[in-house]
């Protein structure tokens, strides 16, 4: 595995090491553009301290010229962890080296999180 497991409840304190180190944190959402509507995390991005890229995986190589550089820490999400996977793996692949995998997606994070609904 190329990239590390990120649990939602320490997202924040990931965000903050981030950008301690001079870095600017990425989380980039994978889902659907419905599915990030019914459950979106803009809220959180604001408040911990970490960008929001959208890139849906149905569209996901058409958008690859619009992602940050491949030293930039990512971290992956989707609706239960599967297709955030796969996005990471693509990218370690492409060179990204400082990758995380959101574990669980959103409805993980829905469940540290109740601010964020449920599908």
């Amino acid at each position: 595995m190329r990239f590390q497991p990120l649990p939602p409840a320490q997202v924040a304190d990931w965000a903050e090491r981030m950008r301690a180190a001079g870095k600017r944190p990425v989380v980039l959402d994978v889902r659907e553009e419905w599915e990030q509507q019914t459950a979106h995390v803009q809220q959180q991005a604001s408040s911990q301290g970490f960008h929001l890229l959208s890139a849906p995986l149905s569209v996901f190589l058409e958008l690859l010229d619009d992602l940050p550089p491949p030293d930039q820490p990512l971290a992956c999400l989707c609706h239960h962890g599967v297709r955030s996977q796969h996005a990471a793996y693509f990218l370690s692949q492409r060179g990204f080296s400082d990758l995380y995998d959101i574990s669980g997606g959103i409805d993980a994070w829905a469940s540290v999180d109740n601010s964020i609904a449920r599908y």
